[in-house]
């Protein structure tokens, strides 16, 4: 199956210390995204994506490929049952006066997947949640009345 590839970019008036701690940071991950990203971000270790909930459910799964903080983080990305089918996230910060341009390749996607379609319909709301959160102080409940595609491929 032909790979994938998405590109994600948006400003947001801050720094690149406040986005990296937004994506690694489990107490303001929780705060815009309702799950939280646990690991220690060093380079071989795995992370999780996992629900808040009592249930505190594995969404995702993958590896930490790079880790320069504030400026790089790149991780693989995966269904837990379907730990083999990883695709890669590159975040990319750069500093522009008051802002930062933060940009997100999500690739090595199977082409039409069900990963696909959810990584498509689900960064463009997390990106807005995280921007208005870092700039006002409240999120955006970007996923009312929305029941996400299935993740697995």
């Amino acid at each position: 199956m032909s790979k994938a590839k998405s590109v994600f970019v948006t400003y947001i008036r801050t720094t690149p210390e406040k986005i990296w701690e937004a994506i690694t940071d489990v107490k303001v991950t929780r705060q815009y995204w309702q799950n939280e990203n646990v690991s220690d971000w060093k380079v071989g270790s795995k992370w999780e994506h996992q629900s808040i909930d009592d249930s505190r459910k594995t969404l995702l799964v993958g590896k930490v490929l790079e880790s320069k903080s504030p400026n790089r983080l790149v991780i693989t990305w995966a269904d837990p049952a379907a730990a083999d089918k990883a695709s890669r996230v590159a975040f990319d910060f750069e500093s522009m006066g008051d802002m930062v341009r933060l940009t997100v390749t999500h690739d090595d996607l199977e082409q039409g997947s069900g990963m696909e379609q959810g990584i498509n319909e689900g960064w463009p709301r997390v990106l807005s949640s995280m921007k208005s959160f870092l700039e006002t102080g409240k999120p955006l409940n970007t996923w009312l009345g929305h029941k996400m595609a299935s993740a697995e491929a």
